[in-house]
């Protein structure tokens, strides 16, 4: 049952110990001292000495060492230095200790993540790992504690000392996570109701006044017949919070060298390319999780729960979560239930449903920083083998001239006649998993004969346009996606292009299409058409509906179709988007086919209204509108109108825009202010050197008082790339600073 969920910021591989003890991961777990030992400080200083970290002109890190562990130690190093706060706030999220910095209102979110990651399990997982890990994650812990020992103006919030087994709590660097999927309103109300006392409700991330931006990404892949070059080229662009990823370069001895988009916190390049091969993972609808509802026995002697023709016990767990109170330090203790399927983690219609999901944080780790020296298409295959990126699907591309489409790497096998997007029956063993679906076994798709392949967080039933492969070959549980107004838009773009450049690749992955209402006006249009000639509403929107009819559907900064077309989207879309999970209909589908014509009008109607009020003129400017403000380097932006912002053209990737743009009214705006989308973009030609530009929102540093803040905000909105200094001799000419971790 693939769950979705407004994600906040990690994906996690995970594990969880069925010790019934304790949970040992009290505040004092990993910040009993932040003093470091003697003999830690020669080892920190040892390593530093076989580090170079050189700053270019944008203030991206390009980090050189003798072993990759050197290279871990300086990245992370150069991480903090651009945002510890993110990488604090990343893991205390990983780790399920934010109430110990936030409060009570961050309980059950703590109480999520602890019900599968257990400080005594990771570090058992640490010890048994293959020493080249970790070294690794030791390489890690050093680099982060190098820094604190070095930076004592910096003040973490709880963690003061990084431990190497933390690595494996946040081992795979999607932005959406597969236990985040787990609804704490849910969560909450179950334990609530077995006694665990009230606490205060957690905020919400802010008032948004329109629908939540789809989160994903995408990939293009261009193979040699179609590069003006020869060479096969790469689109990598995901949509992630903004500010969520750093940019670097990983450079050693040892055959390490790749380059690309890095999570805080992580120390892999998560989608980026080395020398010979490039990678860029997008949200997969494939089924990755899936619920048990478990027929459950309460009685003086216990509580069992049903499986085939046992009664079996139920497991139970005491998890403590510290969190931070006026008065200090206090904890709230809960009773957790678990079955062999997973943790309870909510009640429907008399049944204890448990949560079944990917649990390998060491083989998740191990892909993650592996696929990163692959060299040729069979080595990164091996890589997909390990079968722990549970919610990615993978575009790829080499400079052998190969091109790929992996399907999503964790799909378990199961009975195809049960209905796996509800929660299934916990007691049949009918409805156990039955092993993993190999790469061979999913919509794999090598070289194809067009020259291209694309994905957008759309169906893999579409990724070569004619050809692909045919969702009749494959279980239904391979995607619940779907087709979106993206994929089409893509496949569009693409189809007819040859001679591709990296600039033409660019022009492509702007191009300012917004599809999705391609099908939705037209169908608005017949119903402002049947109204009666003696309705108010005829003459109200006589003018909105004559400008609509002309638009081309491209958006611009001036463009004042694009504003009303997007109210007009955004209001249906709340108006039907529950009726449409209700029926499991796809929302576009619904929007079209099922919205009522008074829901198409009044929502035409309220979006002309909304906009006069809020700017003069339902004909106003969608950059008046539309806009990136980075003022501080909090976490969660105070945008305010009065405060100086950059006008957008591109759009939500909800109507199609492949540059995507999510913005929202926040704290009492009446402008819009992007949050995700488009963060990191990159465009690669491979061959015997590898060319690249890159993008990023705003800049590579988190402290506003730095160059890199907003330097490159202009160029983000223009979709002007800058170059990629790949190659030493590049990086020569356009060097700020080179330097050894400590050094001031």
């Amino acid at each position: 049952m693939r769950l979705l969920a407004l994600r906040s910021f990690i994906l996690l591989g995970s594990v969880f110990s069925l010790a019934c003890s304790s949970d040992s991961s009290s505040s004092n777990a990993s910040t009993a001292t932040s003093s470091a030992s003697t003999e830690d400080v020669a080892r920190w200083q040892a390593t530093a000495e076989r580090v170079t970290i050189t700053r270019d002109d944008w203030g991206v890190p390009h980090v050189r060492g003798a072993t990759d562990a050197d290279v871990v130690f300086g990245v992370m190093y150069a991480q903090a230095e651009d945002d510890f706060t993110r990488i604090e706030q990343n893991y205390l999220n990983a780790m399920g200790r934010l109430a110990e910095a936030d409060g009570e209102s961050a309980i059950y979110q703590d109480l999520r993540m602890k019900m599968f990651i257990n400080p005594d399990s990771m570090r058992v997982k640490y010890e048994a790992s293959a020493d080249s890990l970790k070294v690794l994650m030791n390489a890690f812990a050093d680099g982060l504690n190098f820094y604190l020992h070095t930076h004592t103006e910096t003040k973490p919030r709880v963690i003061t000392r990084f431990e190497p087994w933390m690595a494996l709590s946040f081992s795979e660097g999607s932005i959406g996570g597969d236990i985040e999927s787990i609804s704490l309103r849910d969560l909450r109300a179950f334990y609530e109701a077995r006694g665990v006392a009230k606490v205060a409700s957690g905020p919400e991330v802010a008032p948004i006044s329109r629908a939540v931006e789809p989160t994903g990404s995408n990939g293009f892949a261009i193979a040699p017949s179609r590069s003006a070059s020869g060479h096969a080229l790469l689109l990598i662009n995901p949509h992630t919070s903004f500010f969520f990823r750093a940019e670097a370069q990983m450079t050693s001895d040892e055959g390490l060298n790749a380059y690309g988009a890095m999570t805080w916190g992580q120390f892999f390049i998560y989608q980026g390319f080395n020398e010979r091969t490039g990678w860029m993972h997008t949200s997969t609808g494939a089924d990755a999780i899936d619920e048990y509802a478990e027929t459950v026995t309460e009685s003086p002697e216990g509580i069992t729960y049903k499986f085939g023709a046992e009664k079996r016990p139920m497991v139970t767990q005491q998890i403590t979560v510290p969190f931070k109170s006026d008065t200090g330090m206090a904890t709230q203790v809960f009773t957790v239930y678990r079955t062999h399927h997973g943790p309870i983690v909510r009640e429907a219609d008399g049944k204890w449903i448990a949560i079944k999901l990917m649990e390998e944080p060491v083989k998740a780790l191990t892909q993650s920083y592996w696929r990163t020296k692959q060299r040729d298409f069979a080595g990164f295959k091996q890589t997909m083998e390990l079968y722990s990126n549970s919610s990615n699907n993978t575009v790829y591309a080499d400079a052998n001239g190969s091109i790929a489409y992996f399907h999503s790497n964790f799909i378990p096998r199961r009975d195809v006649r049960f209905d796996w997007e509800r929660p299934v029956d916990g007691s049949n063993p009918a409805t156990e998993w039955q092993g993993l679906h190999t790469v061979d076994e999913s919509p794999l798709v090598k070289d194809p004969a067009n020259g291209w392949l694309q994905n957008t967080n759309n169906w893999p039933y579409s990724v070569i346009g004619a050809g692909s492969p045919k969702p009749s070959d494959y279980p239904k549980y391979m995607d619940y996606f779907g087709e979106n107004p993206r994929g089409i838009h893509a496949v569009r773009v693409l189809q007819n292009r040859t001679n591709m450049t990296l600039d033409s690749l660019i022009a492509a992955a702007y191009d300012n299409e917004l599809t999705a209402f391609e099908t939705l006006l037209p169908v608005l249009f017949r119903d402002y058409d049947a109204l009666p000639a003696a309705s108010p509403l005829k003459a109200k929107l006589a003018d909105q509906i004559a400008v609509l009819r002309a638009w081309d559907r491209r958006y611009s900064l001036t463009s004042t179709e694009t504003s009303l077309a997007v109210y007009f989207g955004e209001n249906l879309w709340r108006a039907v988007s529950a009726d449409a999970a209700r029926d499991r209909v796809n929302t576009y589908v619904y929007m079209e086919k099922r919205a009522t014509p008074t829901q198409r009008i009044e929502a035409l109607s309220a979006a002309s209204d909304t906009l006069a009020a809020h700017f003069g003129s339902w004909q106003t400017a969608w950059g008046e509108i539309n806009r990136f403000q980075r003022v501080t380097g909090d976490i969660v932006q105070p945008f305010n109108d009065a405060q100086p912002s950059v006008a957008v053209p591109f759009a939500s990737s909800r109507w199609g825009s492949l540059a995507a743009f999510g913005a929202a009214t926040f704290n009492g705006t009446r402008k819009l202010y992007g949050t995700r989308g488009n963060s990191f973009v990159a465009v690669v030609e491979f061959g015997p050197r590898i060319k690249a530009k890159a993008i990023v929102a705003g800049g590579q540093h988190g402290n506003p008082s730095s160059p890199h803040f907003m330097d490159q905000a202009e160029r983000y909105a223009r979709g002007e790339f800058r170059d990629v200094y790949f190659y030493p001799e590049e990086l020569s000419a356009h060097t700020e600073r080179t330097y050894k971790p400590g050094q001031k």
